[in-house]
């Protein structure tokens, strides 16, 4: 205790440089945090996005992650709605699954005959009121209000597509698609020829079944498939919107269909199947726990179906190559500013030593160890990083509740819309300690040496300094 109250004392007596120091310190506390909440903030809001779209894990026929894009129908689950029902009622998957939700995606190709044009897509088939409660998960606070999907209250053979599927079915108009010029094809390009009659009928069936609603106020598109006989099936849909995507790719190719409609073209008469079940859990913190309880249902009660569990980030691989990058790039800045304060501090440190060498002389004439003078600068660089600590988290607090009383907007790659400017320090407590006692060690780092120097003076020739 009297160690660090004479290294209080000895701090005291140049405060112009002691404060110097310890603004260096602070603001390099504040960089890291700052940086670090930032970094935090874009995590949980791209973990919620995928989260909101995908759930946390989805239940699939086992290869189908690999190999079943291609062929869905040879990968989909027959008895879905069992599997489903079992997950719901389980004692303990069922507290924490918030939504349990079939899909089921496959490629094709999506026509608009009255211009001749078509291109391939993927299309997902979805239950629209499951995806809207999905959207509604917020477990980080954001507080955003969820957008219901286009397809809420839609007929059954409604669709919504991306921007660049309507672009590339000339649609752009009948949508009101804003900033999507018409495209005029070159002279020399051949218009598509019009659809079949005999595809034509496969699509007349297929909406034979159920209302269609308003189709002349609607455009109309074909999509073809290959049923699970390997068939080629028509559905024809009334296109409720086009919607930007975030991502080219997926804009290019994006259709959204409900559920009935998607399982109707890919195994017509045939029990329908999906490619994989959506479970969202309440908490991200619950996935180690409801993933070990769903491997010993797989491996028990539904033994003799050939089901595995893919999560949401080996579903969506750019989650965490984003998280190695924002990791190297946040260690990066750290040692960077770390070695800035390191030699700050051993700066400091080296004056205090030569400004004191007839005190360092005196206190070992009068029997101080070496050990005993290299406690005492070391206990003052500690004292240093213990304070700069102090004030740089609670400075930070205040500047990330500033951050976000701004109002300030910005639009993440991926995203539709902006999104708040936000940095998440508050509640981060692993990131605030390990930075605070990261300071101090650096502080203590940087005191060893100009210590080492102080103690090993000889004591003559330091009462002789003048």
């Amino acid at each position: 205790m009297n160690t660090f109250s004479l290294a209080l004392r000895n701090l005291m007596r140049n405060r112009r440089r002691s404060l110097m120091t310890l603004f260096a310190m602070v603001l390099g506390l504040m960089a890291v945090l700052l940086f670090g909440g930032y970094i935090r903030d874009i995590t949980y809001r791209l973990q919620s996005d995928y989260v909101q779209r995908t759930g946390h894990l989805q239940i699939q026929h086992k290869g189908y992650f690999l190999y079943g894009s291609g062929n869905p129908a040879a990968y989909g689950m027959r008895n879905y709605e069992a599997i489903i029902a079992i997950v719901k009622t389980d004692p303990v998957l069922a507290p924490m699954v918030a939504v349990a939700t079939p899909t089921l995606q496959f490629g094709g190709i999506a026509g608009n005959f009255t211009t001749g044009v078509s291109r391939t897509i993927y299309a997902s088939g979805i239950v629209v009121d499951d995806q809207n409660r999905m959207r509604e998960w917020d477990d980080y606070d954001f507080r955003v209000p969820s957008r219901r999907l286009t397809l809420s209250g839609t007929t059954a053979d409604s669709a919504v597509i991306g921007i660049g599927v309507a672009r590339v079915l000339q649609l752009c108009a009948a949508l009101d698609v804003p900033h999507c010029p018409a495209f005029s094809e070159p002279a020399s390009a051949a218009n598509g020829a019009a659809l079949p009659d005999d595809i034509a009928a496969l699509a007349t069936l297929t909406q034979a079944d159920g209302p269609t609603g308003n189709i002349a106020a609607r455009p109309r598109i074909e999509i073809l498939a290959a049923n699970s006989h390997g068939a080629p099936n028509v559905a024809g849909v009334n296109v409720v919107r086009a919607e930007f995507q975030g991502v080219k790719e997926l804009d290019d190719v994006f259709v959204a269909l409900h559920l009935p409609q998607a399982q109707k073209l890919i195994f017509g008469n045939d029990p329908p199947q999906v490619t994989a079940i959506a479970l969202q859990l309440r908490h991200t913190a619950q996935m180690p726990r409801a993933r070990a309880r769903l491997d010993q249902v797989l491996t028990t009660t539904l033994k003799d179906v050939p089901l595995e569990i893919v999560d949401f980030e080996t579903l969506n691989p750019f989650y965490g190559q984003t998280l190695t990058m924002f990791a190297a790039i946040f260690g990066f800045i750290s040692v960077l500013i770390g070695a800035v304060v390191l030699f700050t501090i051993s700066n400091t440190m080296s004056m205090a030593v030569v400004e004191r060498t007839v005190e360092i002389g005196t206190l070992r004439a009068m029997g101080l160890r070496r050990r005993g003078i290299r406690r005492m600068f070391v206990a003052e660089a500690i004292m240093l990083g213990m304070i700069g600590s102090l004030l740089g988290v609670t400075m930070t607090l205040g500047a990330a509740w500033t951050i976000g009383q701004l109002g300030l907007t910005w639009t993440p790659p991926g995203r539709i819309e902006p999104v708040p400017l936000a940095v998440r320090v508050a509640g981060e407590h692993l990131m605030m300690w390990g930075s605070a006692i990261g300071l101090v060690v650096v502080a203590s780092l940087s005191a060893i040496l100009p210590a080492a120097r102080a103690s090993r003076m000889n004591i003559v020739d330091a009462l002789r300094h003048v």
